[in-house]
């Protein structure tokens, strides 16, 4: 594989009062072109740190330390990687992330505008088209409700249509299930399997799940406390995990029990 980027010895860490909080600890990780990869560890591990940092989304007060060199195609008109075309970010939560006051269409529409070129008649009928692909019902319709007149999962297909708007070459879910009941869980996960492998897009998913990541991902990278602690294929984490927190992850999904989670790895390849 290629690698699309790299991290190295990446630290993150903010001013708090009179403290200082660590998100990240000296993280290095490579992600390769095409692959997905899920970032897995309970809250406060900085996971989502690990996504905002990738994508450029950092708070100002964050001081970073590393670095994270892109290899973007040489004909990429930006050295740079841009949010929205060489990033799309689907968020935790649709409901934060839409406008609530602008139609979900014109959104879309908006993202195609402002990356692609398009002019606005050919950005509104793009918005349509991955409104289709989303597997909204009647996107025509769809095309003109506004965020609040959508379930959950219909807002969350939406923000995932608006993330690979203009066909960008990784796309960051991050916690992009945890709002969701579980069968709407599973269909959002099926969607963005099949979008990635249809689109050749490189995928990072963060989650706290690790039954979601193991259905997924193809590696899986391990947070704990801000810190790297293991990273392999998601068969050797599942059936034979090296460190102990990865194993007291695996212990709260089926008491240690590998197959279930191979068994949808499996099906999902």
């Amino acid at each position: 594989m290629t690698t699309l980027l790299s991290i190295h010895d990446l630290s993150v860490r903010y001013r708090r009062e009179s403290a200082e909080v660590v998100a990240l600890k000296g993280v290095s990780l490579n992600v390769e072109a095409g692959e997905r990869l899920a970032i897995i560890g309970e809250s406060g591990s900085g996971k989502s740190t690990l996504a905002l940092a990738i994508a450029g989304l950092l708070a100002r007060s964050a001081k970073i330390d590393g670095h994270i060199d892109w290899f973007l195609p040489a004909n990429a008109r930006a050295k740079a990687p841009r949010l929205g075309r060489d990033i799309g970010f689907v968020f935790q939560d649709p409901s934060s992330s839409l406008d609530p006051v602008m139609p979900v269409g014109k959104q879309i529409a908006e993202v195609v505008h402002t990356h692609l070129g398009l002019d606005w008649s050919q950005s509104l009928a793009r918005a349509r088209i991955l409104l289709e692909r989303v597997r909204l019902p009647d996107p025509g319709s769809a095309l003109r409700a506004y965020p609040h007149q959508l379930s959950g999962g219909q807002k969350q297909r939406v923000a995932i249509a608006a993330a690979i708007a203009a066909g960008p070459k990784l796309l960051i879910a991050d916690e992009a299930t945890s709002a969701l009941d579980t069968i709407v869980q599973a269909e959002i996960v099926a969607l963005i399997r099949q979008l990635v492998a249809e689109d050749g897009m490189t995928l990072l998913f963060i989650s706290h799940d690790i039954a979601l990541a193991a259905t997924l991902a193809e590696r899986i990278a391990v947070l704990r406390h801000g810190e790297l602690v293991e990273l392999g294929e998601t068969r050797q984490i599942v059936e034979a995990p090296r460190h102990v927190y990865t194993r007291s992850l695996l212990d709260a999904y089926l008491g240690l029990d590998a197959e279930p989670l191979l068994d949808r790895q499996g099906a999902s390849a």
